[in-house]
C-alpha cells in the first residue's frame, strides 16, 4: 500500500494558495486538462485532476491565471504527469541532460535539433513557472534555472554546429567527446543572461569572439566568414518560430562598433577596439559579460585580458562624468508626483528594476578597480559587497534587495501571461487583477499598494544614492552677475559648465536681476531666482546644448506674468528642473509651446499628471469642463486650441518623463484630435443653423483616415478626414439663407475646415487633409454616404481601399457612424486578387520611392524597410483577408499582430512588429522635440539621451546599426510578401 501511495503522490510542494480570475472557468479549464491526460492514456493524472483539494485548486488557479501555462499543460499532459515519478528539481535535472546529449545523438541534424530544444526548452519552461507560481521555488532559484536553461540550449547549440563544421572538413577538433574544447569559438552571455538573472520570457544577450590560432581552426584567414555563418545558424537554431515554438530570441547588438563589424570578431581585433575606441557603457556591459558556450576556456582568457579596460585602478574625474552620462541615457527623465501602476515598465520605468541595477553597476565601475570583490556579476551580492565595504548603508542593502526580487516577481507574473517579452503593467482593471493574483495579492488594490510603495522605495534609495556619488567638483563655482561688467571667474565657471558664449550667457542673466521682464519685477522673485541659478544653470549645461536651451529658457521667462511660485517649485523639484532643462535642451516644439503659452507649465504642477492615463475618458472629462457654459463660438473655437495645446504638451511630458509608452502617446494625441475635432464640429452645426437652418433627417459623419484613423497621431501630425452626409428627401435647408443639401454641406465642411484649421490669436487646432476623399481634390468636399458607398464598391483604385484600411468613424451623429464603419468593413472584405493588388501595392512603393527618395536613414517613413514599407504590407493584409477573425482593427501594429499564418510565418510577425514598434518609438520622439527634420550631425545630445532611453539601447552607434538592421529585415520581409522575392 505504501509503495502504491509514493507512485501516486503528485510532487509539488506550494507554500502559497492562489485564486482563480474565475472559480467556475478554472474547474472546467482543469477539468479539459485532465480529458486531455485521459486521451493520452494519462489516466493517474486525469483521475488526480478530477480529484479535490489544494494541490488541485492550486493547478486550476495556476491554469486560469496564466493562458500560455494552460495551453502547455492541454498540449502536453505528460509535463504534469512526470510530477508523479519526480519533483521538478529532478525533472528540470533531467531535462537539462538530455539537452546537453541532444547534439550527439548519432543521426541528429539541424531541424531534428531545432524540434527537440524546443520541446525540452517547452517543458523546462512550465515546470519553472510552475515552481514560481505555486512559491515552491523563490525567484532567485527561478533566474537561476531559467539562465541555466538558456545556457544549456546554446551549448547544444554550438556543440552540435561544431560537430557538423567538423564532419564537413571546416574545423579539425581536437576532442569530439567534447567539441567546444579549444574550438576557438567564444560565447559571452551578456546583461541577464550573464549574471544569471534571466528573466521568464527574456531574449538572451551574446557576444561571439573567435580564436583564429585556436587547435580547432585550420585556415585562419577563412576563420572570420566560418565562424560568423555558424554564428548565423545559431541564431536560426535558437529563435526561429516553428510549429513547436522558438528557444530562445537571441540579440548580438552588444558586440563592438555592430553596424559595420562581422557577428563573430577575431579576439586581437576586440581587445585593440576595446582598449582605444571602448566606451563605459561597454565597460559597463562586460561587467555581466560570462563565457556561456563554446570554447570557455578561451573565454575565460579572454575576460581576464579585458579586466584592465573594465576594471580601471584609478577613476578618473571624466569618467565619473561620464558614468553620470550613462545615468542620463538610461533613465533621460524621472518624473515628479505619484506614480502610475497600469502602464507602468517594471524594468525601466521610475523607481523599476533598471535603476537597482544601474545603480550597482555605476558603483562597481567607480570602485571594482580598487577592490576586487565589487567585480561581481549578480546583483543582489554585489548590493551585500557594496554593503560591506561602506559604499552603501545596511538599510539601502536590504531595501533595493527585497524589492528587487519583488519586482522580479511582478516582471515574471508579467511575462507568464502569454510568455510575450513585455514588462509593463495592463492598463485594464481585470488584467491587473490577473497580475495581482498571481502574485497572491487579494486582489488589485492591495497589489498597486504594494508595487507603488516598492517603486517610491527603490526611486528615493537610487537618488540617494546618486546624490552622493563622487561630483566632479563639490559647488558649481563661482556665479557673480552683479553690475555691469562681467567677472571673470564666472566666465571661468560658465565655461566649465558647458556654456559656449559664457559672456552673452551673462549678459541675459544680468537681465533677470535687473527686473527687465514682469515676472522678476518684485524683490522675491529675484531673490528666488537667484537662488535656483546655479542649479538652473547646471541643469542647462548638463544638455549637453547648455547656450540653446538657457536663451529658451529666457524667452519662457519673457513670457511669464509671474514666477515667485514657478521659481519655488523648480528649486523644491530637482526632477522638474530636470525636465523644464530636457525641454529647453532637447525638445525645440515644446519650449516654443511653453514659450508661447507660459500657463501650460501649469499642468506640471499637477502632482497626479505622470500617474493619470491620458486615456479617451480623461481627455473628454477634461474637455468637457474646459468648455461648458453658453460660450461665443469663436471663444469655443479658441478655447479647444487652448486645450488641445496643453494636453499636447502634457501627453508630451509624459512620453519624456516615460511614464507613457510611444504607443499610448499616438493613441493619446488621436483621441485629443477626436475629441476637439468632434467638439468643433458641433461648434459649427449650431454656428451654421442660426443663418441657414437645417436639412430635414440630416446628419453627418467624420471619417478619420491616415494616422489619424489608425490611432498613431504624432505631435506633429497633420490630420486627414473625409466628411460624410445623409438627409431626407428635403429640398433645401429651413433658415432665413435656405441651402440645398449639397451645397449646405460643401459650405459647412469649409466652416468645418476653417474652425479647425484657421489660425487665430490661439494659434491652429489642425491642419486638415481632405485629399483622401472620392475624387480627391476634383471631388466636392462633403459626400452624400450613398455616392461614397458606390464610388468605394465601384469606383474606387487599390491605393483608394488600401488607406480605407486604416478609415475609422471619429464624430459626427452615432447612428451614422455606426452605418459608416460597417460599410468600410464591407468594402474591405469584398474579394480580391491577391496577386493583382500586391503588384499594384508594389508598384506604388516603387513610385515613392523614386518620387520621394529618403533624405539619410533616419528618414524612417520613407526609408526601404521604413514605416511605409510596414504600412503597404498591414493594409495590403487587410484588404486580401489576410489578417486572423476578430474586431477590425485600425492600428498598424494590431494588424501586424494578426497577419494570418498563411500570410506570414509568426517569426516574420513577431520581426514586423519590433519593427514597427522600434520606427513609432523614433518617430514619436522626434516629432514630440523637433519641428523640422531630424539632422544627424545636429541632433540636441538631450535627444540622443531621450532615443536612447525609449529604445532602450546603450549608444547612437548601437541604435543606428539597429536601425539599419531592421529596415534592411523589414524590406526583405516586404519583397517576400508582395513581391515574392527574396527569403523570410
Amino acid at each position: 500500500m505504501a509503495k502504491k501511495k509514493i507512485e501516486s503522490e503528485f510532487r509539488l510542494s506550494p507554500t502559497v494558495a492562489l485564486r482563480p480570475l474565475d472559480a467556475e472557468h478554472a474547474r472546467r479549464e482543469l477539468s479539459e486538462i485532465a480529458d486531455a491526460a485521459e486521451e493520452e492514456g494519462l489516466s493517474r493524472l486525469a483521475a488526480f485532476l478530477a480529484g479535490e483539494g489544494p494541490l488541485q485548486e492550486l493547478l486550476a488557479a495556476v491554469f486560469d491565471l496564466s493562458p500560455f501555462l494552460r495551453d502547455v499543460a492541454r498540449r502536453r499532459p505528460a509535463v504534469l504527469d512526470t510530477l508523479f515519478d519526480r519533483t521538478i528539481e529532478a525533472r528540470l535535472g533531467a531535462v537539462g541532460e538530455a539537452i546537453g546529449g541532444a547534439a550527439r545523438v548519432d543521426d541528429a541534424s539541424e531541424s531534428s535539433l531545432m524540434m527537440a530544444l524546443r520541446q525540452w526548452k517547452t517543458e523546462a519552461h512550465f515546470l519553472i513557472a510552475l515552481a514560481d507560481l505555486s512559491g515552491e521555488a523563490e525567484t532567485a532559484v527561478t533566474v537561476r534555472r531559467l539562465s541555466d536553461l538558456a545556457d544549456a540550449c546554446t551549448c547544444a547549440a554550438v556543440d552540435f554546429l561544431l560537430l557538423d563544421a567538423n564532419r564537413q572538413g571546416k574545423l579539425k577538433l581536437p576532442d569530439r567527446a567534447e567539441p567546444a574544447k579549444d574550438s576557438g569559438w567564444i560565447l559571452l552571455g551578456m546583461g541577464k543572461l550573464g549574471a544569471h538573472e534571466l528573466n521568464f520570457s527574456s531574449d538572451i544577450d551574446l557576444v561571439v569572439f573567435f580564436d583564429p590560432e585556436a587547435p580547432a581552426v585550420i585556415d585562419p584567414l577563412d576563420a572570420t566568414e566560418l565562424f560568423s555563418r555558424l554564428t548565423r545558424r545559431l541564431v536560426r537554431i535558437l529563435q526561429d518560430r516553428t510549429e513547436h515554438g522558438y528557444v530562445f530570441r537571441t540579440d548580438l547588438r552588444l558586440r563592438p562598433d555592430p553596424g559595420s563589424t562581422p557577428l563573430a570578431i577575431p579576439v586581437e581585433a576586440a581587445l585593440r577596439y576595446y582598449e582605444a575606441r571602448g566606451q563605459n557603457w561597454e565597460r559597463a556591459a562586460m561587467i555581466k559579460a560570462r563565457p556561456v558556450a563554446g570554447d570557455l576556456a578561451a573565454g575565460a582568457a579572454f575576460l581576464k585580458e579585458l579586466q584592465p579596460y573594465v576594471w580601471r585602478k584609478y577613476m578618473d574625474y571624466a569618467a565619473i562624468a561620464d558614468v553620470h552620462s550613462i545615468k542620463r541615457q538610461i533613465h533621460a527623465h524621472k518624473g515628479h508626483g505619484e506614480i502610475a501602476v497600469k502602464g507602468h515598465n517594471v524594468k525601466l520605468g521610475r523607481g523599476g528594476i533598471r535603476e537597482i541595477e544601474f545603480f550597482v553597476q555605476t558603483q562597481q565601475l567607480i570602485a571594482g578597480g580598487r577592490f576586487p570583490e565589487l567585480r561581481g556579476r549578480e546583483t543582489v551580492p554585489m548590493l551585500a559587497a557594496l554593503a560591506a565595504r561602506g559604499w552603501i548603508t545596511v538599510d539601502a542593502r536590504d531595501a533595493l534587495t527585497r524589492q528587487y526580487w519583488f519586482l522580479r516577481r511582478v516582471e515574471h507574473a508579467i511575462q507568464m501571461v502569454a510568455d510575450e517579452q513585455t514588462h509593463i503593467l495592463p492598463e485594464e482593471d481585470e488584467e491587473l487583477k490577473r497580475i495581482a493574483l498571481m502574485l497572491g495579492f487579494a486582489g488589485e488594490a492591495e497589489f498597486t499598494q504594494a508595487f507603488r510603495a516598492s517603486l517610491q522605495q527603490v526611486e528615493r534609495h537610487y537618488a540617494a544614492l546618486f546624490e552622493t556619488a563622487p561630483e566632479l567638483s563639490a559647488g558649481v563655482g563661482n556665479l557673480v552677475f552683479t553690475g555691469d561688467v562681467d567677472d571673470p571667474d564666472t566666465l571661468q565657471t560658465l565655461d566649465r559648465l558647458g556654456f559656449q558664449r559664457p559672456s552673452d550667457i551673462c549678459r541675459v542673466i544680468r537681465g533677470w536681476h535687473f527686473g527687465r521682464y514682469r515676472v522678476t519685477q518684485s524683490a522675491e522673485a529675484r531673490e528666488r531666482l537667484t537662488e535656483l541659478t546655479p542649479a538652473l544653470l547646471k541643469a542647462f549645461g548638463q544638455t549637453r546644448r547648455a547656450d540653446e536651451a538657457l536663451m529658451r529658457f529666457d524667452e519662457f521667462l519673457a513670457g511669464l506674468p509671474a514666477g515667485i511660485q514657478l521659481f519655488s517649485l523648480l528649486q523644491s523639484n530637482p526632477a522638474l528642473l530636470k525636465l523644464m532643462a530636457t525641454i529647453m535642451g532637447a525638445a525645440p516644439r515644446l519650449a516654443a509651446i511653453i514659450t508661447r503659452r507660459p500657463h501650460v507649465f501649469d499642468g506640471l504642477l499637477d502632482p497626479a499628471l505622470l500617474t493619470e492615463l491620458p486615456d479617451r475618458a480623461y481627455l473628454s472629462a477634461r474637455l468637457a469642463a474646459f468648455i461648458e457654459g453658453d460660450r461665443a463660438y469663436e471663444d469655443v473655437l479658441d478655447r479647444l486650441r487652448i486645450f488641445a495645446s496643453e494636453q499636447k504638451f502634457l501627453i508630451g511630458v509624459r512620453l519624456l518623463a516615460g511614464s507613457i509608452d510611444p504607443a499610448r502617446a499616438g493613441r493619446a494625441f488621436s483621441d485629443l484630435a477626436d475629441l476637439t475635432i468632434e467638439a468643433a464640429l458641433q461648434a459649427v452645426i449650431a454656428e451654421f443653423a442660426l443663418r441657414h437652418g437645417s436639412i430635414a433627417g440630416g446628419r453627418v459623419a467624420l471619417l478619420g483616415m491616415g494616422k489619424l484613423g489608425s490611432r498613431e497621431l504624432t505631435a506633429g501630425s497633420d490630420v486627414d478626414l473625409i466628411l460624410l452626409y445623409d438627409h431626407s428627401d428635403a429640398e433645401d435647408s429651413d433658415g432665413e439663407k435656405p441651402l440645398a443639401p449639397s451645397h449646405y454641406y460643401t459650405r459647412m465642411t469649409q466652416r468645418l475646415i476653417a474652425a479647425v484649421s484657421a489660425p487665430t490669436a490661439e494659434g491652429v487646432l489642425y491642419e486638415l487633409d481632405l485629399r483622401l476623399r472620392p475624387s480627391g481634390n476634383k471631388g466636392p468636399v462633403a459626400t452624400h454616404i450613398d455616392a461614397f458607398k458606390k464610388y468605394q464598391r465601384q469606383d474606387a483604385w487599390t491605393w483608394e481601399h488600401l488607406a480605407l484600411a486604416r478609415a475609422r468613424a471619429i464624430g459626427g451623429d452615432a447612428e451614422l457612424c455606426a452605418e459608416l464603419d460597417m460599410e468600410v468593413a464591407v468594402v474591405l472584405a469584398q474579394p480580391r486578387d491577391a496577386a493583382k493588388v500586391k503588384a499594384e501595392a508594389s508598384e506604388m512603393r516603387a513610385l515613392i520611392e523614386k518620387e520621394k527618395a529618403p533624405r539619410d536613414l533616419w528618414d524612417i517613413k520613407l526609408i526601404p524597410g521604413g514605416l511605409i514599407d510596414l504600412e503597404f504590407i498591414a493594409q495590403v493584409a487587410v484588404i486580401t483577408g489576410a489578417i486572423e477573425p476578430g474586431r477590425r482593427v485600425t492600428a498598424t501594429a494590431d494588424i501586424l499582430a494578426r497577419l494570418s499564418p498563411d500570410f506570414a510565418a509568426a517569426d516574420m510577425r513577431e520581426e514586423l512588429g519590433e519593427a514597427y514598434r522600434l520606427f513609432l518609438a523614433l518617430t514619436q520622439m522626434i516629432r514630440l522635440c523637433l519641428t523640422g527634420e531630424f539632422q544627424r550631425d545636429d541632433v540636441p545630445p538631450g535627444l540622443s539621451d531621450l532615443l536612447l532611453a525609449v529604445t532602450d539601447l546603450p549608444d547612437f552607434a548601437v541604435l543606428e546599426a539597429h536601425l539599419k538592421e531592421t529596415s534592411r529585415k523589414v524590406r526583405q520581409d516586404f519583397d517576400h510578401l508582395l513581391r515574392g522575392t527574396g527569403g523570410s
